[in-house]
């Protein structure tokens, strides 16, 4: 999609602090961080959300989902722990229209989120 930044962040045509990537999936660092480790995951192709995945999916989700725990544990939150969050559409909080996994660690974080 030529006008969602994520893609363009996977593309490397906007700048990023770039975590991983292969040939599915792109991680990076989030430009306006809400705790001290916080990074994202997301799919290089464009998917709006989670409610447009399907059975076909499920590789790919599973891959996101196990990228992102490894990451967290890179990066030092494999025993304090992290809060791993996908939110979908706007009524939940999704502002950019790609799917995406918000990591979060290195601090205590309370339930539920304020």
């Amino acid at each position: 999609m030529n006008d969602c930044v994520f893609c363009g962040i996977a593309a490397g045509k906007i700048p990023s602090k770039k975590i991983f990537e292969d040939d599915e999936i792109f991680a990076f660092h989030d430009i306006d961080p809400k705790a001290p480790t916080h990074f994202l995951v997301i799919p290089k192709r464009h998917i709006e959300n989670l409610m447009e995945c399907g059975a076909e999916d499920e590789a790919l989700l599973g891959k996101l989902l196990v990228k992102a725990q490894e990451t967290a544990k890179d990066l030092g939150c494999g025993e304090s722990g992290a809060r791993f969050v996908i939110n979908c559409k706007s009524g939940a909080g999704q502002t950019v229209g790609h799917l995406h996994i918000h990591v979060l660690g290195g601090r205590e974080l309370k339930w539920p989120p304020g």
